[in-house]
C-alpha cells in the first residue's frame, strides 16, 4: 500500500519545481509613485486578506508577507504560529527554510567576483576546474547514459548562473541519469530525516570538491548554451567561488555578503540558539498537511552535507528583505556598500546567451539573471526567484521596492495560495497609486 509519506514523494518530484522556476512580479508600470503613496495607515489591506484567510485550523499556523518601499524597512504582515505544535508567534524574525531563495545569494556573491576581475562572465569553468575541459552530452535529454556526444563548446561561468550550461539536477531530471546522479551522491539539498521517495534521494556527498569532482562525471542532458533546463549549476558554482575565492563557501558568504548587511539569521546551519525561531516545514496531501521538518529535531540543526548553494540556506524575512533592499539600492545599505555596483547592475539583468528563451510555467517570457528571473515587458526590471516550501522574494531595481511572501509547505503548488497573494499584492499597489 502506498503511504502518504510515498505519495508526497511523488508529488513533490514531479511538481515542485514549477512554482521553483516562476512568479508574477508586481507590474512595473503601477510603480513610479509608489514611494510617494506611502500615506495609507494599511498599506497592504489585501495581502492581509489573503493571509488571514489562509492561516487557521485546517489551513496553515502561520505565514508572513512584505512590502518595501525606497528607503524605509518594510513593512510586514505577520500572522499565527510558527507551527500547529509551536505556540510562538511567527514575526518577520522567524526563520523559514528558503531552498531555491539560496540561488539568487549564490549568483550575486559570484558577480561580485566578476566585478573584481577575478573571474569573467564568459570564462570557462574548466579553466577554475580542469575535470570541465572534456564533457559529454546526452544524444536525448533523459535518454541513455552511454548514447553520448562530445560537448561542442565548454561550460561557461554564465551558463551556471542562467541554467544553460547543460548540467542535470537530481529532482528535475528522470531515468538513468537522475540515478547516476544519485549513486554518485550529486544530492544538493535536504528537506527531512524523514526518507521521502523521489526527493534528495541518496546519500549526499561530504564536500563541495567532491561534488564537484563528481559531477564533472556526469553526462549533460543538453549541449552547453542550448536550452534552460533546471540544473545544479548554482551549487556548483558554490565550488568555483571557494577555489576563486581561496576560502570556504560558506564563509564566503558571510564575509561579502551576510556579515554587511547585517543578516545575522541566515545560516546553512542553524545554531542551536536559534531553533526556537525555526517554523516547521509541512507535506501538503490533499487538505492535509503533515509535519515534515519541525524545529526540535529538524535537519536543519545539522551541519549540511556541504554547503547546497542552490538550495541550502534558512533565513528570516527581515534578513532576506535587506539582501533584497540591497539590490535594489544596488549594493549599498544606507551609506555602507555590500556588493559591488557592476555586480548587482549585471547579475539583476538578462545575462542569458543568446538565441535561448526561458517561460516560466505561471509567466509570460522573461529574461534570466545570476539565479533569479528577470522580467520583461511590464515587468521589466523585476527580479527574483522563489523557493520550494512556498517563499517568494523579488525586487524592482528600477523603483527600489521589494515584496516577499513566507511559508511552510511542500511541493508550493499543492493549492492556489501563492497566485492568490500575487494576485492581491498587485491590487494593492493600484489601490496606493489610485489614491496618491
Amino acid at each position: 500500500m502506498t503511504t502518504d509519506r510515498e505519495r508526497l514523494g511523488a508529488v513533490l518530484d514531479r511538481r515542485m519545481v514549477l512554482r521553483m522556476a516562476g512568479w508574477a512580479g508586481v507590474s512595473a508600470a503601477l510603480m513610479p509613485r509608489l514611494a510617494l503613496a506611502a500615506q495609507s495607515p494599511e498599506l497592504l489591506p489585501r495581502v492581509r486578506a489573503v493571509v488571514e484567510r489562509w492561516v487557521g485550523p485546517g489551513k496553515f499556523p502561520g505565514m508572513v508577507a512584505s512590502l518595501g518601499r525606497p528607503g524605509r524597512d518594510a513593512d510586514y504582515v505577520a500572522r499565527g504560529s510558527e507551527g500547529f505544535n509551536d505556540g510562538d508567534a511567527v514575526t518577520a524574525d522567524s526563520l523559514f527554510r528558503i531552498y531555491s531563495m539560496t540561488k539568487p545569494v549564490t549568483g550575486m556573491a559570484a558577480m561580485q567576483l566578476i566585478a573584481q576581475r577575478r573571474m569573467a562572465l564568459d570564462q570557462p569553468v574548466y579553466d577554475i576546474l580542469p575535470a570541465f575541459r572534456e564533457m559529454m552530452v546526452q544524444d536525448s535529454y533523459d535518454g541513455s547514459i552511454t548514447a553520448l556526444h562530445k560537448a561542442p563548446t565548454p561550460v561557461t561561468i554564465r551558463q551556471l548562473l542562467t541554467h544553460t550550461s547543460g548540467i542535470g539536477y537530481t529532482i528535475v531530471q528522470k531515468g538513468p541519469i537522475k540515478r547516476l546522479m544519485e549513486a554518485k551522491g550529486l544530492v544538493p539539498g535536504q528537506v527531512s530525516r524523514i526518507k521521502l521517495p523521489g526527493i534528495f534521494d541518496g546519500e549526499p556527498v561530504r564536500s563541495l570538491a567532491t561534488f564537484a569532482d563528481r559531477l564533472a562525471e556526469v553526462p549533460l542532458v543538453a549541449d552547453p548554451g542550448t536550452r534552460w533546463s533546471y540544473s545544479m549549476g548554482l551549487d556548483l558554482m558554490g565550488r568555483i567561488i571557494e577555489v576563486v575565492a581561496g576560502m570556504p563557501f560558506d564563509e564566503y558568504l558571510r564575509a561579502v555578503i551576510f556579515e554587511p548587511a547585517g543578516m545575522t539569521s541566515t545560516f546553512f546551519r542553524v545554531p542551536a540558539a536559534d531553533a526556537a525561531r525555526l517554523t516547521t516545514n509541512y507535506g501538503a496531501i490533499a487538505n492535509t498537511l503533515i509535519p515534515l521538518d519541525s524545529p526540535d529535531d529538524s535537519v536543519y540543526l545539522d551541519k549540511p552535507a556541504f554547503p547546497f548553494g542552490g538550495a541550502g540556506l534558512v533565513s528570516s524575512p527581515r534578513d532576506y528583505d535587506r539582501f533584497l533592499r540591497m539590490l535594489g539600492q544596488m549594493g549599498m545599505l544606507g551609506a555602507h556598500r555590500v556588493l559591488d555596483m557592476e555586480a548587482v547592475r549585471v547579475g539583476t539583468s538578462n545575462i542569458m546567451p543568446a538565441r535561448i528563451s526561458y517561460r516560466a510555467p505561471s509567466g509570460g517570457p522573461a529574461g534570466y539573471g545570476a539565479g533569479g528571473r528577470v522580467g520583461m515587458g511590464v515587468e521589466a526590471n523585476i527580479f527574483g526567484w522563489s523557493g520550494a516550501a512556498g517563499t517568494i522574494g523579488m525586487v524592482d531595481i528600477a523603483h527600489v521596492l521589494r515584496s516577499q511572501l513566507f511559508v511552510q509547505f511542500m511541493p508550493p503548488d499543492a493549492n492556489t495560495l501563492l497566485p492568490e497573494f500575487q494576485t492581491a499584492l498587485k491590487a494593492d499597489v493600484m489601490a496606493l497609486l489610485e489614491n496618491t
